[in-house]
């Protein structure tokens, strides 16, 4: 399952909830939109998480999903719908602190397919930015179970902004400190400093 396509279907999914609202419609008719993740899909060879990926990581959270999905519509409830944000969140956290026990963490590989040539330095920087996306994932699937006990309307908002906005001020201030170590000459020039791969 694609990292665009998985974080797509988790902002869709709140979204839906407030038109479901809107509209009077059931919000478990929802499960629909979980059902096609479950399709095998080939990891593509750009710079993406899918890509780096272990194998098992690119069906596993597509049949889970679907799984949801299905729940869903035959108990005609949506509480399993989110329960899909918790689930995204498991699986990357799963990524991020599974590629920490390998030579290489999910970051470093990812910059690795801009630039093969990889000093310490570099090594050492992605291995801490991966560490900090897996606080990051700790921290969203706990405030994402803390909403769900609270009630939909502060799961459909934590999910389908909040948690987005949190995730855009992760990217900023990764790139704020990139910018610094370069200006104070670590890694100067080398790609891993000057772009940010996808999650």
């Amino acid at each position: 399952m694609p990292g665009w396509f998985a974080f797509a279907a988790g902002l869709f999914l709140p979204l839906m909830f407030w038109v479901c609202r809107w509209q009077g419609w059931p919000f478990w008719w929802c499960g629909l939109v979980l059902l096609p993740l479950a399709w095998p899909r080939r990891a593509g060879g750009g710079v993406s998480i899918a890509a780096v990926a272990p194998r098992a990581a690119r069906w596993l959270p597509g049949v889970l999903a679907a799984t949801i999905g299905v729940a869903a519509l035959v108990f005609r409830n949506g509480l399993s719908l989110q329960y899909y944000s918790v689930l995204i969140s498991l699986f990357f956290l799963a990524v991020f602190a599974g590629s920490l026990t390998q030579e290489q963490s999910i970051v470093e590989r990812l910059a690795r397919r801009m630039e093969p040539d990889f000093p310490e330095s570099a090594v050492r920087y992605t291995r801490r930015v991966t560490q900090a996306w897996c606080v990051f994932f700790v921290a969203n699937t706990v405030i994402t179970l803390l909403c769900i006990r609270v009630g939909e309307e502060a799961w459909a908002l934590y999910n389908g902004l909040v948690s987005y906005l949190l995730m855009g001020c992760m990217f900023a201030g990764e790139w704020l400190i990139r910018r610094r170590m370069k200006r104070r000459g670590h890694g100067a020039g080398h790609p891993v400093f000057q772009e940010t791969p996808h999650v």
